[in-house]
């Protein structure tokens, strides 16, 4: 039995209202997350560079969105540190569910912590496919994360087969109240799910169809409030790039943008974001 309610995490959109057209599927009134994990790129020196020009844009200090990087392990320290005087959050790519101990090559929330990260991406389907992450392994890891005061960003999503079987909002709902299931709810808990269809997301991905995207969305947020009683944020990641980001963005469902490469570089990430913002303003 869930003891406490997650509260929203700062950011997400609270009040909606249909664009001038009319369209209830369109709002322009939200504040969205808008961010990238670089997955496995950039030295120290490239993300240091990406950081410098972040920070020197307005867009890092604008009021409009919750902007936020997840940069490899070995630059975590360096990026949180360089992006302190802003507003931007820092993530890791993954963390494991126990605070210490033998387990050779991973990371600890702890650690993540004490690397200046106040996020954790959780549940890739690169994670998932190549590290064999369970819905059990990721249910664990959501629930350390949220235990240490970090912000818990899940990353849920259907495989081709599971598409083309119709079989997506089983596969939805399977993850979701996976992850959900072992977190200690308090006050101050942070939990964000991102939505990233795996025949979406990577080199070569199809983008999806922005209506198709907040149909899943909507899909999503209705098993997170039947699971735990109130909303959660639930952002988009797949194949999002400069041609159909506002589309996605400003879809009634969708809290936010989680980009892959067409935001490694600054300008381009920062393009995405003066784009959007300008759409919701």
């Amino acid at each position: 039995m869930l003891a406490r309610r997650a509260r929203p995490a700062d950011g997400p959109p609270h009040e909606k209202t249909t664009d001038q057209t009319g369209d209830e599927d369109t709002v322009t009134a939200k504040r969205p997350f808008i961010g990238t994990s670089w997955k496995m790129n950039k030295t120290r020196a490239e993300a240091a560079a990406f950081c410098a020009t972040v920070a020197a844009s307005p867009l890092a200090e604008c009021g409009a969105a919750q902007l936020f990087v997840i940069p490899p392990f070995t630059a975590l320290a360096e990026v949180a540190a360089a992006l302190a005087g802003t507003k931007m959050l820092v993530g890791a790519q993954n963390a494991h569910w126990a605070d210490a101990g033998a387990w050779t090559g991973e990371i600890s929330p702890l650690q993540v912590k004490d690397a200046g990260a106040t996020l954790v991406e959780i549940g890739h389907s690169e994670r998932r496919t190549f590290f064999n992450e369970t819905d059990a392994t990721v249910a664990l890891k959501t629930a350390a994360v949220a235990r240490h005061d970090l912000t818990a960003l899940v990353c849920i999503g259907d495989t081709r087969e599971e598409y083309e079987a119709g079989e997506t909002d089983t596969a939805l709902r399977r993850q979701t109240e996976a992850a959900l299931s072992k977190v200690e709810w308090r006050e101050d808990t942070t939990v964000i799910f991102a939505y990233e269809p795996v025949w979406s997301i990577g080199e070569g991905g199809t983008p999806a169809d922005p209506a198709f995207a907040d149909e899943k969305q909507a899909a999503v947020k209705a098993v997170i409030e039947a699971t735990i009683g109130r909303p959660l944020p639930v952002l988009y990641g797949g194949s999002v790039n400069p041609d159909n980001c506002v589309a996605l963005a400003t879809k009634a469902n969708i809290d936010g943008l989680f980009i892959g490469r067409s935001a490694w570089d600054a300008d381009g990430y920062l393009g995405i974001v003066r784009q959007v913002t300008d759409a919701l303003a």
